[in-house]
């Protein structure tokens, strides 16, 4: 991994994109084994429906999980200084969800040069599911 030097990033420049596969069945419930969140909405389709859903979706945490490999895929984990996000939208059965973050600030704290990033992820539609921002150290 090659850290990206802070000197050589400008605001408004983007992370390398992070595509995954369409999330499935098995995504889920490797998923709530890993998470230990077994939460009948996402993987109990008769669960799901009564509560008036199509089907089950996937745990935002997992999209979460999705954005926190696309900075690590970036950066080294140990350079994550902060990590937030809100959830905006569901991500369904099918949905391809795509992971992307842009540079905001450049700014030095407590003897660090660090960069604010808004990520996010959006399905194969383009319909935004997570927003949130993370804070690196370079």
């Amino acid at each position: 991994m090659n850290t990206p030097r802070f000197d050589s990033l400008q605001v408004g420049d983007t992370l390398p994109p992070l595509a995954l596969p369409a999330i499935d069945r098995s995504t889920l419930a490797l998923f709530a084994g890993a998470s230990g969140d077994h939460n009948a909405i996402h993987i109990d389709t008769d669960y799901a429906r009564r509560a008036g859903m199509p089907d089950v979706f996937a745990h935002g945490m997992l999209s979460m999980a999705y954005l926190g490999r696309l900075l690590t895929q970036w950066v080294d984990q140990r350079r994550l200084r902060q990590f937030g996000v809100r959830f905006v939208g569901i991500t369904h059965l099918g949905h391809q969800v795509q992971c992307t973050g842009k540079v905001v600030e450049k700014f030095e704290a407590d003897g660090e040069q660090r960069v604010r990033l808004e990520i996010q992820t959006a399905n194969q539609y383009g319909d935004t599911k997570i927003l949130g921002d993370a804070v690196v150290a370079l």
